[in-house]
Parts: C-alpha cells; sequence; structure tokens
C-alpha cells in the first residue's frame, strides 16, 4: 500500500525559488492585486480580491510544483498519466487554503479588506471541465494521488464552455451557455511552447524506405494545435504539487493569406474555426452526425496530444530508446472515452518512432489500463466504421491490425467457434459496421477494473464475461472514492472541529482513523453536540434553498437528499411516486407516524435525453402543488435544486439527514454521492446496487434502509413483468397514479406527463419502478419512524461517519498503486 508520508517535501530540492512564506502573504496579496490586477479599490464586487488571492495562492503553488518536477527529473521515477475527458473540480480556492494549511494566512490578510475567505470564495466559477459523477471521481483522484505523493499527471480537454448552466421555466428545464472561462481562470498557467500537433482527416499512402522497408503515411491531413495549460494540485500539507495539464484547441500557423486577401473571408478562417470547434462545448449533443463527429474529434485529440506529450518528454530525457519505456509509465483510460490511445500510441510507436508492431504492442499492452464506469451497454461508446474512416484513417487501419491479430488469438481458445469470433470482435458487424471502443481498451490493456464489488463481478458474469474468461488475470476491483479533505474537512467545518475535538486532525490524511468515532456513538454529551452541527448545517441550506428555489426548509424536519444527474435508472421518478404518496397520505389525513420532512432533488438531464427532462418538469408540478397546500406545510415541502453543482453539493451534502442510492439494482457502477452522504452523517436508503452493498457491509444492516429487487434477481422479474398487476394489487401505488393520472398535478397542461405514466405502466420497463415501489414505501416508513426517535437516528448518524474510512479516495488510490500502476511515493 502506498505509504502516507506527511514528512515528505520535496520543496527541499528546489533551491532557486524566491522565498514565500506566511511573512510575505499580505505583501504579495497586495501586490498582485495593486500592480498585476491594477487596481486601487475594492469595489462593488469581491472579484479582483479573488483573482489577487487565487494568483498569491498560485505563487506558493508553482513553486512547489516546480519542485515536484524537478525531484521526478532527477530520478527515473515510474510514472501515471490518469486520461479523462471529465475532471470536475469545483472551486479551487477552499481546497488549496487547505491543503496548503494556510488558513491563518489567508484570515489575517483578509481582515485588511474587511472580508473573509467565504465571501472572496463566492466570485470563483466551478471549472467546468465535467458532467457528474465520473468528473468528481477523477478530480478525488487528482487530490489523492498529491496528498500520497505519487507521481501522477492528469490529462484532460480545457472546455470553454462546461456542460450547460441549468435554468427552470415553468417547471422546464432550459440549459444556457456555461462559459466559466469569461472573467479568467487565475489557477492555470499556459504553456505553448509544449503545445502537440493532432491530426485528423486526410489519407493513407504507403511508401518504402532506402532499404526496402514498407511504411504507412498519413498524409494530407487537416491538423491542429494542442495547447497546454497547467493546473497545479496540492497534496495535503505534504509540500508535493501535482499537474493537471488540459489541452485547448486551436488553429496551426498556416493561413492561406492569398485566399483572405482575395475576400474570402469565411473560407480562408473556417479551418481556425473548426480547430477551435474542438474544445468549445463539454459533451456536444451527439444525437447528429456532426455532433458524433465532434465528440470522436475530443477523444482522439485528448488522446493524441497527451500522449505525444509524454513520448516527447521521454525523448528529450532518454532518446529515442523505448527499450525500457513501460518499466516507467502506465495509461490510465477513465472510462471508454480515451480507449483510442491504444490505437494512438501504437501510431506514434510504428509511424513517428519506427517500432516494429511487435514491439509497438508489448509496450502498449504493458502500459494500458481501463476503468470501466459503466454496466449500460448503450453507454459503451461505438463509432461507425465509415466516420472513422473518414477522421481518423490511419487510426482505422491500426484497429483492424490490432482486430486480426487478435481474431486469431480468440480462434487458438476456440477453433472453429466463428460466434466467439463475432462476439468479441473489435469491429459490430451490422448494416453500418462499429468500432467497439470498451473492446479496444480490453484488448490493448494489461488491466481491466470495476469501480464496485458487485461491479467487476458483473462485468465478469456479463457484459464482459467472454473476455473475462480469455484473460481472467486482466480483471480486477477497486471500489471508488472520494476526498475526506474536501468531503468533510472543508465542506463541513463545524463538523470536522468536533471530530478534531473527540479523535485528533490524523483522519484528515489517514481517514481510517475516523473509525475512532465508534466509542462516542452512545455518548448523550456527544449526540447533542453532533445534532447541534447538523442544525448549523441545515441552517446553511435552508438559507440556499430559499435563495435559489424560492422554498422556505425547516431545520426541525427530515432533510430527505437526491442529487445526480437525472436519468431513468438513477429513479428520480421513483422518488416523486414517494414524494406523491405522502402528499395523498396528508389529504386523507394519515399523518399521525410521519416524520415531517423536506425533500430537495437536484441535477441536470442531458439536452437530448426527453424523458429525464419530463421528469424534471414533473418533479416541478409537484413540488408547486404540494408547497401551495396549506395542508402540507407541517409535514412535507420539496423543492427542486437548480443548476446543481459541486459547490452546492459542499452545502447540501453536510446538511442531509437522508440519502436517496436507489437505482435499479445492477445498473449503477458505483456512485460517489453515496460515500459523500456518509462521511458527514446522513443515512442511507438504497438498493443493493453499486457502493450501496458495501457501505451497508461496513456500517451494518441495522443502519442502512434497505429496499428493491437485488440484481440477481431482476433478470427474472423482467421476463414476466406485470406492472398493471402490481399496481392493481396495491392500494397505495394505485391511489398515486389515480393522482397522476387525473392531471392534479398538470390541471392546465392536460396529458403533458403521459409518457411517464406509460413508462411506470410498461411491461417493458427495464427500470421496475412499479415492482420495487411497495418496498420503496415500506423502507421510507421505517426512516420516518427512526426519525421521530432522535437518539437512535444520531447513533445511525455516527455510525455512518465512523464506518465512512473505507471510502476514501486514498484507499482507492492505494489500490490503483500497489495492483496497477506500482509507483513510489517521492520521498
Amino acid at each position: 500500500m502506498a505509504k502516507k508520508n506527511a514528512d515528505v517535501c520535496v520543496v527541499k530540492h528546489w533551491q532557486e525559488a524566491p522565498k514565500l512564506n506566511e511573512d510575505t502573504f499580505n505583501d504579495d496579496l497586495m501586490r498582485h492585486f495593486y500592480y498585476t490586477l491594477g487596481r486601487d479599490k475594492l469595489g462593488e464586487s469581491q472579484l479582483y480580491l479573488y483573482h489577487a488571492l487565487a494568483m498569491t495562492i498560485r505563487d506558493r503553488l508553482v513553486s512547489r510544483c516546480r519542485a515536484t518536477n524537478q525531484f521526478l527529473k532527477q530520478r527515473k521515477t515510474r510514472k501515471a498519466a490518469y486520461l479523462s475527458l471529465e475532471f470536475l473540480m469545483g472551486r479551487a480556492l477552499g481546497n488549496a487554503v487547505l491543503n496548503l494549511d494556510l488558513q491563518s494566512s489567508v484570515s489575517s490578510a483578509l481582515q485588511q479588506y474587511c472580508t473573509n475567505l467565504e465571501n472572496v470564495g463566492d466570485a470563483e466559477h466551478d471549472a467546468g471541465l465535467g458532467n457528474g459523477g465520473l468528473g468528481r471521481l477523477a478530480a478525488c483522484f487528482l487530490d489523492s494521488c498529491a496528498s500520497l505523493a505519487l507521481p501522477v499527471v492528469g490529462y484532460g480537454i480545457r472546455y470553454e464552455y462546461g456542460m450547460f448552466n441549468q435554468t427552470l421555466e415553468q417547471g422546464h428545464q432550459v440549459e444556457q451557455p456555461d462559459n466559466w472561462l469569461r472573467e479568467g481562470h487565475p489557477w492555470e498557467l499556459a504553456a505553448p511552447e509544449q503545445s502537440q500537433r493532432i491530426k485528423f482527416f486526410g489519407h493513407v499512402e504507403t511508401f518504402q524506405d532506402k532499404s526496402g522497408k514498407e511504411h504507412r503515411a498519413w498524409v494530407n491531413t487537416q491538423d491542429v494545435l494542442a495547447v497546454p495549460y497547467d493546473v497545479p494540485i496540492p497534496g495535503y500539507q505534504n509540500g508535493v504539487v501535482n499537474t493537471l495539464r488540459l489541452w485547448k484547441s486551436g488553429a496551426t500557423d498556416e493561413f492561406d493569406l492569398s485566399e483572405f486577401n482575395a475576400g474570402s473571408y469565411s473560407e480562408a478562417v473556417a479551418r481556425k474555426n473548426l480547430a477551435e470547434q474542438i474544445t468549445m462545448v463539454l459533451y456536444p449533443n451527439d444525437s447528429s452526425e456532426n455532433g458524433k463527429e465532434l465528440r470522436l474529434r475530443q477523444q482522439y485529440f485528448l488522446s493524441s496530444a497527451s500522449l505525444q506529450d509524454i513520448l516527447v518528454q521521454w525523448v528529450e530525457q532518454y532518446g529515442a530508446n523505448f527499450s525500457d519505456f513501460a518499466e516507467y509509465h502506465v495509461f490510465q483510460l477513465n472510462d471508454t472515452h480515451p480507449s483510442i490511445a491504444v490505437a494512438e500510441l501504437m501510431r506514434l510507436f510504428v509511424d513517428a518512432y519506427e517500432l516494429s508492431w511487435d514491439q509497438a504492442w508489448q509496450i502498449t499492452t504493458q502500459t494500458m489500463a481501463y476503468t470501466n464506469h459503466t454496466l449500460l451497454p448503450e453507454a459503451l461508446e461505438k463509432w461507425s466504421v465509415p466516420l472513422f474512416e473518414k477522421l481518423l484513417p490511419r487510426l482505422l487501419e491500426i484497429i483492424y491490425e490490432i482486430n486480426a491479430r487478435f481474431l486469431k488469438q480468440v480462434s487458438l481458445q476456440w477453433p472453429g467457434d466463428i460466434n466467439k469470433q463475432r462476439e468479441l470482435s473489435l469491429i459490430e458487424e451490422g448494416d453500418v459496421p462499429q468500432v467497439r471502443m470498451a473492446y479496444l481498451a480490453i484488448v490493448g490493456s494489461y488491466s481491466v477494473n470495476g469501480v464496485a464489488a458487485l461491479h467487476t463481478e458483473l462485468l465478469k458474469s456479463g457484459l464482459f464475461k467472454t473476455f473475462y474468461e480469455l484473460w481472467p488475470e486482466k480483471f480486477n476491483n477497486k471500489t471508488n472514492g472520494v476526498t475526506p479533505r474536501r468531503w468533510l474537512a472543508h465542506c463541513n467545518p463545524e463538523l470536522s472541529t468536533l471530530i478534531n475535538e473527540k479523535i485528533g486532525a490524523g483522519w484528515v490524511a489517514n481517514f481510517s482513523e475516523i473509525e475512532k468515532l465508534r466509542r462516542y456513538y452512545d455518548d448523550e454529551k456527544f449526540h447533542k453536540q453532533w445534532q447541534a452541527v447538523k442544525n448549523i448545517n441545515k441552517q446553511k441550506l435552508c438559507d440556499l434553498v430559499k435563495k435559489r428555489c424560492g422554498i422556505e426548509f425547516d431545520v426541525n424536519m427530515m432533510f430527505d437528499v437526491q442529487v445526480k444527474r437525472i436519468h431513468e435508472y438513477k429513479r428520480q421518478l421513483l422518488n416523486v411516486l414517494h414524494i406523491i404518496h405522502l402528499y395523498d397520505r396528508i389529504l386523507k389525513g394519515d399523518v399521525e407516524s410521519m416524520a415531517p420532512r423536506c425533500v430537495l432533488i437536484g441535477g441536470k438531464a442531458a439536452p437530448g435525453y426527453y424523458i429525464a427532462k419530463k421528469i424534471i418538469k414533473l418533479i416541478n408540478n409537484v413540488a408547486s402543488v404540494i408547497n401551495s397546500d396549506e395542508k402540507a406545510s407541517p409535514y412535507l415541502r420539496v423543492a427542486f435544486f437548480p443548476n446543481y453543482n459541486v459547490t452546492a453539493m459542499e452545502t447540501i451534502c453536510p446538511a442531509t439527514d437522508l440519502s436517496e442510492q436507489i437505482s435499479t439494482a445492477g445498473k449503477e457502477a458505483s456512485g460517489t454521492g453515496n460515500m459523500k452522504f456518509m462521511m458527514n452523517g446522513a443515512i442511507t436508503i438504497g438498493t443493493l446496487d453499486g457502493a450501496n452493498i458495501e457501505i451497508r457491509d461496513n456500517v451494518g444492516a441495522d443502519n442502512f434502509f434497505l429496499f428493491g429487487a437485488h440484481a440477481e434477481q431482476t433478470d427474472e422479474i423482467r421476463k414476466h413483468y406485470n406492472p398493471q398487476k402490481i399496481i392493481s394489487q396495491d392500494p397505495q401505488l394505485s391511489s398515486v397514479l389515480r393522482l397522476l393520472e387525473s392531471g392534479h398535478f398538470n390541471l392546465l397542461e392536460p396529458g403533458i406527463f403521459d409518457d411517464l405514466i406509460n413508462a411506470i405502466t410498461s411491461p417493458q420497463d427495464p427500470w421496475l419502478t412499479a415492482y420495487d415501489f411497495a418496498s420503496y414505501i415500506e423502507a421510507q416508513q421505517k426512516a420516518s419512524d427512526t426519525y421521530l426517535d432522535q437518539p437512535t437516528w444520531t447513533r445511525m448518524s455516527i455510525l455512518n461517519t465512523a464506518a465512512s474510512g473505507s471510502f476514501s479516495s486514498d484507499r482507492t488510490i492505494s489500490q490503483y498503486c500497489d495492483e496497477i500502476w506500482r509507483l513510489s511515493p517521492m520521498q
């Protein structure tokens, strides 16, 4: 296991950097405010003070980052590159202050400006570099790599516009551009001299060199530049600062001036515009052919730029001798998006550095490692062969060659079994053949991991069953984790202080120590302190919900929260059915055993995801009816939180009582929101899906509200699924459906929710919403009964935090390090 060494300080290896310490902090802040930014007074906005503070802290990060890089250059050390199309970093300021231990310096400096870190930090935009759990996981992993002093570089894309800003119009989601860079990003440092050239389009030609050796040349390409922007990633108070390198696309220097002078302005700049489009928007809508092409361009752009960057650095240090390259490099592919890196590394070795195919393949398959994040077959990306042939002709040739050699191996394993070859082929047959990118990643990698115990078992027994039969040694599990520094120490300072008082502060760096809280789970005095902290956090969320949603929450009510991407498998729809059930009970006067609760739901639906957007509309309509009904107000309040993001979660998470993790069993790979809520003392209501299973195992069945069909039951249930029969035999579900079908929540919008009703009542509903309803209602009633018994609830809350130690991303990264990457900490 990678050792956590708080004394690691590579700064000692740096000699020439200026001394930056607490004594100079105030002067540095003033210098940046007055001279770097040219300000002479604060004004109403704290934006310039934020930028000055960020640059003051960045100075300290850069000095440590330089020291880290110099340390690595002085030693031939094995390194990892983490390739991800998303890095959902959130705000950087508070995290940097915590990890550099600058709280007192920042507080003292800001007092001169009659403000504090919280107010200044509000001027920072969330970096729009990710969509949901995948990107947030990548951000947690980078924090842990730096905090464990591991030599890991993140590679991503510097999107001009993030996912989108979500607004609501009459309950409907409306997407607005997320121009998160409009006021600059003071944490990044451009490195244009290290730009890489990326090829697209063109065609492939064959030629022979003087010795008669045959070569393939990708020619007449339309090239773009990948310009790197480096963001420092500080470890927790250990002197280590790693790097996240983000690529921005730009035009090459070639420009047809004669065409421009002749008046063909649009043609002359078309190539520049096409180049810049690649990194313009995170996840373009790929329902159109143009959208698909742009998405593939993004994936290749990221992979090619990152691999070229690493190979250039190797050649600069060691020359073009790659005989021991695999001993010192590993590339972790974060989901299927960067899987084209397998073919691109082959292209670079064979075409650019003239290695033989066998040499190149040996290095590639010893350096690539693939993490799968989904059990949904539709999320395993496929690209049409015609699109590949047009956009990346040389890469398609290489994939064909990889496939041909691989299928020979398959035929040796299963002689004469054409079906096995068809099943495993990297090219899916059909009217329009498709390149199976996940298969490319599996074939080209030495490690394939899932992200929760159940997920990995389902990969081995289902989605990738035949690959597992072929290469069982490749498959392994790495249950996800989240960083306790952001998701407890930073976002919940009141609880952190209380924990420090009881067990010391060592848990921030070594989260397994949080287990020591167990000794206080039955301490009445500690209960009161725990409840007082929870109420402070709930009041903060009340204020935020009032500001963002216009709804009054009450700290004395249970806070029941589901915040995540809106998707049918995550079953926000099931949550809404329970809300309607509670409202129906209130209308009938059945409130005796009902714990008053405030329900908060938040998340974005993909712009082209019709049903998900209908679910958002339903949530808002149901909330509007309930919140305007005086009979409901003492027992139930509902809000949809618009434009949910990392910063919002930092307020939502500490205030939550009940964490909704209610996906259909066998559909959620892991989940990480469930871990953040658990760390902060929320109790989970959930299915046996993803990491819920391990959460329940750790905290104990008595401290988890379980419901629903198990993953191994769902296939059999679907064979005979009859939701109409279930509804007719369940008076509670029948009553809920009557309210929905009567138009009670859409009196002025007839028929608007018919598609959702049809989805619930359809025998083809893959999410088994009606099947799990009764079990869900029963678990919710148990949660309600328990909440009314506050001593029991508080014990369960404390035990959830105390049992969350293994869900630190430090533990996950230590396992990646020991079992896949084989890195040594910098010390």
